[in-house]
């Protein structure tokens, strides 16, 4: 689900013989496009999709990581660009301007779920995420000026028309992405930090799981439950700067929420 009527999503679902995926594509922080049809994120989950969509049902996490990072890697280099080794250095400098998204993945074979950057599941009813480590301390500096501005009289309608709050963490969140496959991990291109990686494995008893990408604040075990904790959320909070979530962004006006969602359940 798009969080704009307007545009399309940058969250995906794969799910194949072997493999069920979530995919949530990176929000730009840039101008630079990499593809003219689409916005990066969602150029970036269409490729990593494509990518799961053929792999072989062996396929381990570590030849996952492996595999599409040069699938990414390959849209940065075009078969006709000479100046491949500027562009490496240009996209290895600025982070920013990288195409970038993460995966939560089951595995059949394996019966192993693996999160690739800030993805989150339900196993049996316990909930595992893998959070960027820096967005708390944004969501905190974004919800501690919004703060600030509703006591100096601009009010709620008007934060969620123009989320100056947002614009001044900008730079914070700029910097914070030279941690990109470092401090934790993503699919942008470069090799993913696999000791950031969490790869839960199931016994053989059967057990129920939920794969979500992050635009459920509240993941619950029923799509429906979670949908309705959403609405909960953005009817008390739509600047998502409260005491029970914050976020580096809120509820803009037209939306149905303040980003894309992605929920998938099944039994294995």
């Amino acid at each position: 689900m798009p969080k704009s009527p307007a545009t399309k999503s940058e969250d995906g679902i794969v799910v194949t013989a072997d493999f069920i995926a979530v995919i949530d594509g990176s929000t730009s922080k840039t101008t630079r496009r990499h593809c003219h049809t689409m916005t990066n994120g969602r150029y970036a989950m269409t490729v990593i999709a494509d990518y799961i969509g053929h792999m072989k049902a062996d396929t381990s996490c570590h030849q996952f990581c492996t595999g599409v990072t040069a699938a990414i890697r390959s849209k940065y280099l075009p078969f006709w660009r000479r100046d491949k080794e500027a562009v490496i250095d240009r996209l290895r400098q600025h982070p920013e301007e990288r195409l970038c998204a993460s995966a939560a993945i089951y595995s059949r074979l394996r019966r192993e779920v693996w999160l690739v950057g800030d993805c989150q599941c339900l196993i049996g009813g316990q909930r595992y995420e893998n959070a960027k480590p820096y967005e708390t301390v944004l969501a905190a500096h974004r919800a501690e000026k919004i703060k600030q501005l509703l006591s100096r009289g601009m009010t709620i309608d008007e934060l969620q028309a123009n989320d100056v709050a947002r614009e001044t963490i900008i730079p914070e969140m700029l910097t914070s992405m030279q941690g990109q496959n470092q401090t934790y991990a993503v699919i942008d291109g470069f090799p993913v930090a696999e000791h950031h990686v969490p790869v839960i494995t199931l016994d053989f008893q059967p057990w129920e799981v939920v794969l979500a990408t992050d635009g459920y604040p509240f993941l619950c075990p029923t799509l429906a439950e979670s949908e309705q904790r959403l609405r909960q959320q953005m009817l008390d909070d739509p600047l998502n700067a409260g005491p029970l979530f914050q976020a580096t962004k809120g509820l803009k006006p037209g939306n149905n929420s303040f980003d894309d969602r992605t929920y998938i359940r099944f039994k294995v």
